[in-house]
């Protein structure tokens, strides 16, 4: 196959800078700005490091995949793995890189590009999204195409608002469409739904795709352009996936691989991208990786409060609310002794998971080096649903990059929880939780798992009943049942993988208001609620303290388990009924560490014991 891609040999220049501050003006929110008086000849570099872009990069893409391409007035060629070109670039663009962020510095117009009619036979004449063309170019395209009628036309669109484009647009075989989903609300734009769905690819930085078929991406690195390059790279990738005849998932992940894995002057080859996409599902590892979550006799720890619950714990000793504060407290449960004989992974805070342990490692890496699974909390916190006293869960927008970041840094298994407050009215008759409530939260944590399990985490879903209340503890039963069966139904529509998925539930109690249940009780309840409500296949199920004290939620686990056995691990991820003892040892006092780890310590020997 034989490809002529029409558009702009560009140039990128990486400029990353040193981490000196006295180039740099700081504006009234507290940002700083290069000032771009400064003497670059003082200034230090890093490195600078020129890179062919543009219509260079899909010809490179392109000739990776083994197909034979050229670009339009240019004697660019691959060679050696490397690109060649005999010629400068059309257009230079400058990245300047400081403490690791990126700042843009391109034209504001390409120049034009030119458009030889070709001697040769192509195949495809890609417009690539580099081309600015002017509407004498595009009528030398459409001569071509109508003397090589056997000639297919890919063309990429920046935006939607280049009506010059219409006339190519309208007699494309494939579209390659920026940013867009849908029409645009200017009169003059391209209107998409007149067009064919199936010459349709959508890219963006977050997401490519085509018709229902949808790949999530993550494009956060310095190293390729994040709004330049990677948008070519996809572009080319697909086509040359479409051309070799490639199923459209294959194409669109081979994409993804290549958008996240290409180095300046390197994207990947087609062994490689093929290599990488056959490995990348997930799936028995994520069984593998659950079923090491629920091992017995070692549980979860949750320390993965949010700001706002961390604040309230401290408030009550009048401990110190800051970053390092926080760190310390976090740092006493992970650096206690033989941890890892008691837990198999630690649930953290986003902050948590970018603080260092004393030896200098991240928490992250420090827990990998123990043998101790990290994860993650990744909800945002809980939603008043529209006109109801009752709530949602958000954090569904951007979950897709922050889990593709979170994989990236060694994070395997994340948590989300919905909660569910029990009224009961003087009927005692159920008020709430409404089946809209619970349809709402199980149908957003069927989609946060299944992103989980798309990006290589393991999900723990947490529909928590709130323990407080007056109710009693067949209420709870009830509520809980109705929660788990419609969790489990709707998590079967979204095609979860229950062999690697956790369920983190609350125990069957009654509310705090009417008065305490005993563990007999509790043990009775909630395994006849397990039993009954939750599917055999599933990896396991960790139960949260939720309000009980430390005693009542260690004694009410070893009940549950003593009216076992059940068809999955069943283990505890607990948080305040294990930190509770170190918190109020610690005081915020570092001289209290020590003491503080002991505390922590005899409660994940309480707990382990019962398991056994």
């Amino acid at each position: 196959m034989n490809i002529l891609v029409v558009g702009n040999v560009l140039k990128d220049v990486y400029l990353n800078l040193d981490s000196r501050t006295e180039e740099f003006e700081t504006d009234k929110n507290g940002v700083k700005w290069l000032d771009f008086g400064f003497n670059a000849s003082e200034h230090h570099f890093f490195s600078r490091e020129p890179s062919l872009g543009g219509a260079a990069v899909s010809l490179e893409v392109l000739s990776k995949m083994g197909l034979t391409t050229s670009v339009t007035g240019s004697k660019l060629k691959l060679e050696d793995g490397g690109l060649v070109a005999d010629d400068t670039a059309d257009t230079y663009r400058y990245i300047m890189v400081t403490d690791g962020r990126p700042s843009y510095l391109v034209p504001i117009e390409y120049k034009t590009t030119h458009f030889a009619t070709p001697g040769d036979y192509y195949d495809y004449v890609f417009i690539d999204r580099s081309a600015k063309l002017e509407p004498e170019t595009i009528k030398q395209i459409e001569s071509y195409l109508d003397l090589s009628r056997n000639t297919k036309l890919v063309v990429y669109l920046r935006t939607l608002l280049d009506v010059t484009l219409n006339q190519l647009v309208s007699r494309a075989d494939l579209l390659f469409v920026e940013n867009n989903r849908g029409d645009s609300e200017e009169p003059q734009a391209l209107q998409l739904n007149e067009l064919d769905e199936n010459k349709l690819v959508y890219i963006s930085e977050e997401q490519l795709s085509y018709r229902d078929i949808n790949e999530k991406v993550t494009v956060d690195r310095i190293d390729v352009l994040t709004h330049l390059s990677a948008y070519s790279i996809a572009a080319a990738t697909i086509l040359g996936g479409f051309i070799l005849g490639k199923s459209v998932e294959n194409s669109l992940r081979m994409a993804r691989v290549n958008m996240e894995n290409s180095k300046l002057n390197s994207v990947l080859s087609l062994e490689e991208l093929e290599d990488i996409a056959k490995n990348m599902d997930p799936e028995e590892d994520l069984e593998l990786l659950a079923a090491s979550l629920v091992y017995k006799p070692k549980g979860i720890l949750a320390a993965d409060e949010s700001g706002g619950s961390i604040k309230k714990k401290f408030g009550q000793l009048n401990i110190e609310d800051t970053a390092e504060k926080r760190r310390d407290y976090r740092n006493i449960f992970f650096s206690t002794s033989d941890l890892e004989k008691y837990v198999n992974g630690v649930i953290l805070f986003d902050e948590t998971a970018r603080q260092q342990a004393d030896n200098g490692q991240n928490f992250v890496d420090y827990l990998i080096s123990r043998r101790i699974i990290p994860g993650i909390k990744v909800d945002q916190g809980l939603e008043k649903i529209e006109n109801s006293v009752e709530t949602y869960t958000k954090g569904l927008d951007g979950l897709a990059l922050r889990l593709r970041e979170y994989y990236r840094m060694g994070l395997r298994f994340a948590k989300w929880r919905a909660a569910f407050e029990i009224h009961i009215n003087e009927a005692g008759e159920i008020i709430t939780p409404s089946e809209m409530a619970i349809e709402k939260n199980c149908r957003i944590l069927a989609e946060y798992a299944k992103e989980c399990q798309s990006a290589g985490l393991v999900p723990i879903v947490e529909p928590e009943v709130v323990y407080d209340g007056y109710y009693d503890i067949d209420k709870s039963a009830e509520v809980t049942a109705r929660i788990l069966d419609k969790l489990f139904t709707t998590m079967a529509d979204f095609g979860v993988n229950l062999k690697a998925c956790i369920l983190k539930c609350n125990m069957v109690l009654a509310g705090k208001q009417f008065g305490e249940s005993t563990p007999d009780e509790v043990g009775e309840a909630t395994a006849k609620v397990l039993k009954e409500h939750v599917p055999s296949e599933l990896a396991g199920v960790v139960f949260l303290s939720g309000g009980q004290t430390v005693e009542q939620a260690t004694n009410n686990l070893a009940a549950v388990i003593k009216n076992g056995p059940f068809e999955f691990p069943v283990t505890f991820s607990f948080a305040r009924a294990l930190q509770d003892p170190a918190l109020f040892t610690w005081k915020g006092d570092n001289a209290n560490i020590e003491a503080a780890k002991e505390a922590f310590k005899e409660r994940l020997i309480a707990n382990t014991d019962v398991l056994r």
